[in-house]
């Protein structure tokens, strides 16, 4: 089969990122436009802001991957798209976009579902892993685990029974009167912090299943808050507890999921996945197992289009 060039257009919440793949060069080019200004005076993402600004942004990063790639709109053989889940109003401006253009082109369009782009992300890095493998998906909306025996052959081991990963680390960060975006003030402060003064549960650890539960341990924190005095210098242990808390109970649970499958290969996707507590932690847990774990680039941790467009290209 002939090289193919697929665009990808994710527009799932506060992203704006669009990409050209080439099946027999890689990636080409990607571009993403951050919406964190536009939302951080509202501490929260608003859904209708969102929409517009991905209106806004679409066209001009179209014409910077094109220009960056250097090539025009009639060498494009495919459009992916994301189709969910998401903000219904910010798929719908993606999802719009990329059928009209394919429409226009007379080529292909290709939705995608957003963890199946996330999942399948690691495969971009320069080191990329083998199928099949266990896949620790960590993101602000999502924590599972699955195993991966090829693109499209997904089996569900265990996921969060409540809040995900990131969920949780965006909802501590706000009651503790961080910043927005939460969860990277958050990891941030940790640093600083000495993890063991307060003491946090690690919700679900000795469940005897894959599955996982983050909303108590919310909550626990907050009770700890409660008992500080105004001025106490002790938010960054307590951030560093929680952060260690999560990330425990998150490497724990992927090296029994590997120890269940027998398999030996970790892939490590969604933007939780950028913390570097977490990256420590399964570094040494699969050194230890005889395991391997390969994670996207930073870069490609957050939403983007880049494995939008690789997952179209592997559905082609």
């Amino acid at each position: 089969m002939a090289d193919m060039l697929v665009l990808g257009i994710e527009s799932s919440c506060d992203e704006t990122g669009l990409a050209l793949y080439d099946t027999g060069r890689g990636l080409l080019a990607h571009a993403v436009h951050s919406q964190v200004d536009l939302h951080e005076a509202y501490g929260g993402v608003v859904p209708e802001l969102a929409s517009r600004d991905h209106i806004r942004r679409i066209v001009p990063l179209l014409r910077k991957v094109l220009a960056e790639a250097g090539t025009g709109l009639e060498t494009i053989d495919a459009i992916a798209y994301t189709a969910g889940p998401g903000l219904a109003g910010a798929l719908l401006v993606g999802a719009g976009f990329a059928e009209s253009l394919a429409l226009a082109l007379k080529v292909p369009a290709l939705p995608v579902h957003h963890l199946e782009g996330h999942l399948l992300s690691p495969l971009l890095s320069a080191d990329p892993p083998r199928f099949p493998f266990v896949a620790l998906l960590v993101s602000g909306g999502h924590t599972q685990l699955m195993r991966v025996a090829g693109v499209g052959q997904y089996a569900l081991l265990g996921e969060t029974l409540d809040d995900a990963a990131g969920e949780a680390f965006d909802k501590t960060a706000k009651l503790l009167g961080l910043g927005y975006p939460g969860g990277p003030q958050l990891a941030r402060l940790a640093e600083t912090g000495q993890a063991g003064r307060f003491s946090l549960p690690r919700p679900m650890l000795h469940s005897g299943d894959l599955n996982f539960s983050f909303s108590g341990l919310k909550t626990a924190v907050l009770m700890q808050a409660r008992k500080r005095t105004p001025g106490d210098s002790g938010k960054a242990d307590l951030c560093a507890e929680f952060q260690a808390a999560i990330v425990e109970v998150l490497s724990a649970k992927a090296l029994a999921a590997l120890k269940a499958t027998g398999l030996k290969q970790l892939v490590v996707a969604g933007g939780v996945g950028a913390n570097q507590a977490l990256r420590a932690a399964l570094d040494t847990g699969t050194q230890a197992a005889g395991a391997r774990v390969s994670y996207p680039e930073l870069e490609l941790c957050t939403d983007n289009g880049a494995m939008i467009a690789f997952a179209g290209a592997q559905k082609l």
